[in-house]
């Protein structure tokens, strides 16, 4: 194997390495929440105590679709094709509903849904580049 193949693997290796420690904490942080919240449904019967009601059916699908999209990272360290795809797919779907539902952020509040769907999308971009480059190593040995 020449030596070129070889930095091409281990850069590929670090970059896998990479987004696996990043969505650490994004997995971690949303299980926090999950539980959290069975665990007060469990306990008093109602998930949220602070919901409002009568709000629209689409202020649900964000948080759903951030969940799925995490799922998604979990999912990438065992197929990194899959998984970061159903990151993006789930991340593109919660930009379009910004885009769509929400009029475009005008301080500095306003960008925070925009960052955080920036941080929790950015591991799959990565599993997926991943994907690429040992497909691109397959097809050219």
């Amino acid at each position: 194997m020449s030596k070129s193949v070889k930095t091409n693997e281990r850069i590929t290796k670090n970059i896998r390495w990479l987004a696996r420690i990043l969505s650490v904490p994004i997995i971690l942080y949303v299980l926090l929440m999950f539980v959290g919240y069975a665990v007060n449904w469990i306990t008093t019967g109602t998930a949220d105590p602070h919901a409002v009601e009568n709000y629209p059916l689409i202020d649900n699908l964000p948080p759903i679709f951030l969940f799925l999209a995490t799922l998604g990272l979990g999912v990438a360290w065992f197929k990194e094709k899959l998984g970061g795809m159903i990151n993006i797919i789930f991340c593109v779907a919660v930009l379009l509903i910004f885009l769509i539902h929400e009029p475009m952020p005008q301080d500095f509040r306003d960008v925070a849904p925009y960052l955080i769907l920036a941080i929790i999308a950015f591991p799959g971009i990565l599993f997926l580049f991943c994907w690429w480059r040992s497909q691109n190593k397959k097809i050219h040995h």
